[in-house]
């Protein structure tokens, strides 16, 4: 079994950075892709990012474009999603997940993502509030 623990949320002024961190419980990289999602009040959850843990491939949703950044580190079985100029409606509740094998391939010029019901294993929740 895998156990996800996500950590690093807080609260932070609208433009400033937060760095989360997604630590497995043991080695999974190359078996488990793992994706980042995000849940605000009253809204449905929602993918924000995830990575291969293989080939490092990676895809965002298109709000967080070019401001976050998800990355992994092999010896350290830990996954990261940096958050730089976060805005108010970034504000939510984070969470990281794992899905087997990939998340994210391209082919022919096209992208397939995994849904969020593919995702087997979560990690609790992180709350990330943007505000002044």
């Amino acid at each position: 079994d895998v156990q996800l623990q996500a950590s690093g949320g807080g609260l932070v002024q609208p433009g400033g950075s937060l760095r989360l961190s997604c630590a497995a419980s043991r080695f999974i990289f190359g078996e488990y892709a793992i994706g980042w999602f995000r849940q605000a009040p009253g809204k449905e959850r929602e993918e924000v990012a995830c990575i291969n843990t293989g080939d490092s491939l990676t895809d965002y949703e298109d709000s967080v474009k070019g401001r976050f950044t998800v990355s992994k580190d092999n010896a350290e079985n830990t996954v990261y999603l940096q958050m730089n100029d976060l805005k108010p409606e970034d504000t939510a509740v984070y969470f990281c997940a794992a899905v087997k094998g990939w998340c994210v391939y391209h082919y022919d010029n096209k992208i397939y993502t995994k849904p969020l019901s593919s995702y087997a294993h979560w990690g609790q929740g992180t709350l990330v509030t943007v505000s002044s």
